[in-house]
């Protein structure tokens, strides 16, 4: 890849079992949980008695790292001594279509080396994990460390004394719970404490065969992951009571088969993104892919049905928050729509209680990990999102129902569903002074936008109707968005082929990304030509880093950028939204995650990163699959 990534995925598997490399050579900076805060992994390796390192920061010669690229599962090295090329390989077999896989806790380090001097050499292989990895600040707690064998792999488990399960919610935290553990197959495992560091690590050896692959296993065993409405729940790995140690030796015996598929899928992606929206545009995905799939924790609920719950990381924590899996659905869409009903299912869970007292949709049902319903806004009527909240779930059940061919999750909350959709033919033509899901920006009334998500989430009901063969109701919600959408355009027009921000500022404009729904079903719910003239309007306010979310500042968001460029009908269209998003990345001065809002003039990050919103990113590679296209 040519894309410097802002940061490197190294161990991505959900929002607290996470280490990140923050800079473009692996052994120049400590690593870090997504959210910036020490994750120390240290790695050496000594040659002929020599001990060089290759991975964090330690009083050590440090080797010459060579190259660094990375696609969609994993993240590769290359370093150099005066005797050797070693290579190290990070892989997470993140594989929404194989859930047992994906979420298993387990975590791949391959290492294999090659004499560059023609002579045989001794060579031994050493990592070291920190205490930070169990707690959220290292030295909360006594650190107590144990071996184990998995499988016959050598393996070291590391956790707190006293263990906080589930204690407590929040953004900017690391897990209190469970064990990490460290197996080294035909290798060692101790645990030292480093007085100078003032922390324990655990500690993983083994030596180094010219030519072939050693691994280095890391996992981590929450035991128990999310508090669902009172009730504690398991992840899909662990419900059947596997232990950590069988989840070590099972993805050991696998890796050789894993390794080939996640290469196979990733090549794949890049080469379908490259087709639809060249290169910029592949190599942007195959960075995303991993920190879409673990921003979630995916776990089983009280009946065995799937829940996908996402944080809202570096935002406010929320967890299951509906207007982050709306622009998140696009990549589940195409690999496993059993996951976007997994997102929906704790909103219709907790709409469909008593708990919650609106005749809208609620923004989130929790605050990660305690999934016990909404707190944005502490549930205060002038801070939801009714308008905003409604399309999404409308939108989303009828994208799922379409991607599936099964319109039955849909009809298990009609109910739900047609209280909503009335909520959005009363208020949603002209909405109200209220939020949408660009809250950031405050306050909005007759906001144009929304008022197309409004129109897209009746069009959607329509679609569900039809697919559970309610013909008259299909065709009368159907043409109420239509007549919706020609109202639209006459109140919402500059005059010059673009359209304003809020129905009553003229010469205004945003991003009309809600309407890319429109496109993908093939509902022809508003004109072509209104939607061309629209998104070539757009080129008139591109800034060195993209356009900008509207006229009120010089910020914009990545996800509906793409959406944006999506309605263009034109490749090189599309590609000329996508070349100022990927010069963005590439050039930001915040080593971080993926952001997904930043200003358009510096490419400095607006506060969000490692979000799952970037799964928004794959809505062109939707577009191209068919899959939803219903014209």
């Amino acid at each position: 890849m040519k894309l410097r990534a802002p940061a490197y995925p190294l161990i991505t598997v959900d929002p607290y079992f996470s280490v990140w490399s923050f800079s473009d050579k692996l052994n120049a900076s400590t690593t870090c949980h997504w959210t910036g805060h020490p994750n120390t992994l240290l790695g050496t390796v000594t040659v002929d008695g020599e001990e060089l390192l290759f991975m964090g920061t330690a009083d050590l010669p440090p080797m010459e790292q060579t190259d660094v690229d990375f696609d969609a599962f994993s993240t590769s090295y290359t370093f150099k001594s005066e005797k050797i090329v070693l290579s190290v390989r990070f892989m997470t077999p993140l594989l929404p279509d194989d859930l047992r896989t994906m979420t298993r806790p387990v975590s791949y380090m391959a290492a294999d080396y090659e004499s560059c001097d023609g002579c045989a050499h001794d060579v031994r292989i050493t990592v070291l994990a920190s205490e930070e990895l169990v707690m959220n600040t290292r030295g909360d707690d006594t650190v107590v460390c144990t071996e184990a064998d998995a499988g016959g792999i050598p393996c070291i488990k590391m956790g707190k004394e006293h263990q906080n399960v589930l204690c407590r919610s929040g953004d900017d935290l690391r897990i209190e719970w469970g064990y990490f553990c460290l197996g080294v197959p035909g290798g060692e495992v101790s645990h030292l404490h480093c007085e100078k560091e003032g922390m324990t690590f655990v500690r993983g050896s083994a030596p180094l065969s010219a030519g072939q692959t050693q691994l280095i296993l890391f996992a981590y065993d929450d035991v128990t992951s999310i508090e669902y409405f009172g009730e504690h729940l398991r992840s899909v790995w662990n419900a059947d009571g596997t232990s950590i140690e069988e989840a070590i030796a099972d993805a050991c015996e696998e890796y050789e088969l894993l390794e080939t598929v996640c290469r196979a899928t990733a090549e794949g992606l890049y080469l379908d993104a490259v087709k639809c929206g060249g290169v910029h545009y592949a190599e942007i995905l195959s960075l995303a892919f991993r920190q879409v799939i673990a921003a979630h924790k995916c776990v089983l609920d009280p009946d065995g049905s799937v829940l996908f719950i996402s944080k809202e990381c570096y935002s406010n924590g929320c967890a299951a928050t509906v207007d982050v899996s709306y622009p998140s659905i696009p990549m589940f869409l195409l690999y496993n729509p059993e996951l976007v009903r997994g997102m929906l299912r704790p909103i219709f869970k907790y709409a469909e209680s008593p708990a919650w007292p609106y005749d809208f949709a609620p923004h989130d049902a929790g605050q990660y990990p305690l999934v016990n319903g909404q707190v944005y806004g502490e549930n205060r009527l002038e801070c939801q999102m009714p308008v905003e909240e409604c399309g999404n779930m409308l939108i989303i059940t009828a994208a799922e129902a379409i991607a599936s061919g099964d319109p039955s999750f849909a009809a298990a909350h009609w109910d739900t569903l047609s209280r909503w959709v009335k909520y959005l033919v009363t208020y949603g033509e002209d909405p109200e002074n209220q939020l949408c899901t660009d809250d950031f920006a405050g306050h909005l009334a007759h906001n144009c936008n929304l008022s197309i998500k409004a129109i897209m989430g009746i069009a959607s009901f329509g679609l569900l109707n039809r697919m559970l063969e309610h013909e008259n109701e299909a065709e009368s919600y159907l043409a109420c968005a239509r007549r919706m959408a020609e109202s639209f355009a006459v109140r919402a027009a500059n005059g010059d082929g673009s359209y304003r921000l809020a129905f009553d500022r003229p010469g205004t404009y945003s991003m009309k990304y809600n309407a890319v729904w429109d496109k993908l079903f093939g509902t022809r719910i508003f004109s072509e030509e209104m939607l061309q003239s629209e998104v070539a309007s757009n080129f008139a306010h591109m800034k060195p880093y993209g356009m900008p979310l509207d006229n009120r500042a010089d910020y914009t968001k990545s996800d509906w950028l793409v959406w944006t460029a999506t309605l263009c009908r034109r490749q090189e269209d599309f590609e000329r939204y996508i070349a100022p998003l990927w010069n963005a990345f590439h050039f930001t001065k915040n080593r971080v995650p993926m952001t997904d809002w930043y200003d358009t003039i510096t490419a400095e990050q607006y506060y969000f990163q490692n979000r799952t919103v970037q799964g928004g990113l794959f809505i062109k590679l939707l577009e191209e699959s068919g899959i939803l296209f219903q014209g």
